[in-house]
């Protein structure tokens, strides 16, 4: 998909803000959905009586549904309008929600999800492409820093949103009441986002398609699965693991293969450019973070102080919040000192909370916990919109899709990576002080601590590689575009 191959102007068209709006709504609805159903699987564990692994596989096939349908993005917003891809992506998700919330049983609803994870799939990619089109990169940062309250506070006030509706309504309304907004936002954009634009004839690579299956959702179950405690999970992940490592190596020599020809589902070449490449490692680690916390901070609210769903929300609601306000104004920054002066402190601030929650216990304040949480939603604020800024820009007009889809598929994996990851040692921890004839509530405490540790190191890595990021590049101009193309050719 190319909206203008013209050179866009310094002051964004009305038309050209308005699609803008209505993406960025658009996706800030579905992705708040991916974490949205997280507080309710207990509940609904009961509601169709199936057993807790059974309940797990709605937020399970939701990931492995995204890890799979976001390679393809980068094809698809080659070969689709906007108006098109847009129709695509939130009919699915809102087939999905009114479905899901309609379910008569765990079946439908397992299907349910499914659906709404292919339309969600396509959405954040999509946004990205159209920002990197639209606006010229000394500006990107400002605009961007509205992607970075898709990104990451959709995700954190899920939990919250979901704990608030189970209050007081039925389950049903988790998809319910967010039906209408996806509706309205289909019929906008279906009025009002353009049709037109240059568009890619490459024939759709089925290998391709068929191999990024068991690579991209073999490596996401893998992960998901690795901590589980069940020894026939465990024995499963690992396969599907090993089978994903040689899948994703097929993959990528096939992709090295085809985008010689400009066919690839999913081209390499943005990995060329070295920012792109630090920014995604940054991004992977910073995602690993925020999920993980996303997963344990909850658990240690509910499981060593004993609050509910509600009060477990409300306690990370101000974060998710003060992060949404200061990503805009990060982005004007960034646009004015770069990445570097940002990424460094934010990446230092975020491994000093994650080492302070090593200390949490069953007697530490909650308004310290609040207060380190909000401290943390500071330095992902600092770290979100200068990491993936600073690796689009470089990015030739012709890879804009494929690396926006890079970076969401990477996006995806961090966060599979950090759950399973943390979790997992996690419960380590908590076995081995049990072990050692801890109370149930040392024996946890004692977990968390070990999770959040691991946390902190990996925050660590962000700062090592933080110092490597050069001054943030305009994406290169028509004549360098053609340039690095064909050198990428040649060295493939």
């Amino acid at each position: 998909m190319s909206l203008s191959t013209a050179e866009v102007s310094e002051r964004l068209s009305a038309r050209d803000r308005t699609t803008l709006g209505v993406l960025l709504v658009s996706a800030f609805v579905v992705i708040l959905n991916e974490t949205v159903m997280n507080v309710a699987l207990a509940k609904l564990m009961h509601e169709f009586d199936v057993s807790s692994s059974a309940i797990q596989w709605l937020a399970t096939a939701f990931m492995l549904t995204m890890s799979v349908v976001i390679p393809t993005t980068g094809y698809l917003l080659n070969r689709l309008s906007l108006r098109t891809i847009f129709i695509l992506a939130m009919g699915l998700f809102s087939a999905g929600t009114l479905l899901a919330g309609l379910a008569p049983g765990f079946e439908i609803l397992l299907v349910a999800r499914v659906v709404q994870a292919s339309g969600t799939a396509i959405m954040l990619p999509l946004l990205m492409t159209t920002i990197l089109d639209l606006v010229p990169s000394h500006r990107r940062g400002a605009i961007m820093g509205n992607v970075s309250i898709v990104i990451s506070v959709a995700p954190a006030i899920g939990p919250t949103l979901s704990g608030l509706i189970l209050h007081s309504l039925s389950w049903r309304f988790i998809f319910l009441l967010v039906l209408p907004i996806a509706l309205l936002a289909l019929i906008l954009g279906a009025r009002l986002l353009p049709t037109g634009g240059e568009r890619s004839r490459s024939k759709l690579s089925v290998p391709s398609l068929l191999i990024s299956i068991p690579a991209f959702g073999g490596l996401v179950y893998g992960l998901s699965g690795i901590g589980s405690p069940d020894a026939g999970t465990h024995l499963i992940a690992l396969v599907a693991l090993g089978v994903s490592l040689v899948s994703l190596a097929a993959f990528v020599l096939l992709q090295l293969r085809l985008q010689r020809s400009d066919s690839a589902l999913l081209d390499m070449r943005p990995f060329l450019h070295r920012q792109f490449t630090l920014a995604l490692a940054l991004m992977v680690m910073a995602m690993l973070a925020l999920f993980g916390v996303i997963i344990l901070l909850p658990l240690y609210l509910q499981n060593v102080r004993g609050l509910d769903v509600l009060n477990t929300g409300l306690v990370m609601l101000p974060g998710g919040i003060l992060m949404g306000l200061l990503a805009p104004g990060v982005g004007k920054l960034f646009d004015k000192v770069g990445a570097r002066p940002l990424l460094m402190p934010g990446g230092l601030l975020l491994s000093a909370v994650l080492f302070g929650y090593t200390q949490l216990n069953e007697t530490t304040p909650l308004a310290m916990i609040i207060g380190m949480h909000l401290a943390m939603s500071l330095a992902l604020a600092f770290i979100f919109t200068p990491a993936f800024t600073a690796g689009l820009n470089p990015l030739p007009h012709s890879l804009h899709s494929h690396g926006s889809a890079l970076l969401s598929t990477l996006q995806q994996l961090g966060g599979a990576a950090g759950t399973a990851l943390l979790v997992g040692v996690m419960a380590a921890g908590t076995v081995a002080a049990a072990a050692a004839g801890k109370d149930e509530i040392a024996a946890q405490t004692a977990g968390f601590s070990n999770g959040f540790m691991v946390a902190a190191c990996v925050a660590l890595g962000i700062v090592v590689v933080a110092a490597f990021m050069g001054k943030s590049d305009a994406e290169p101009s028509s004549d360098v575009s053609v340039t690095t193309e064909k050198t990428a050719t040649a060295i493939h």
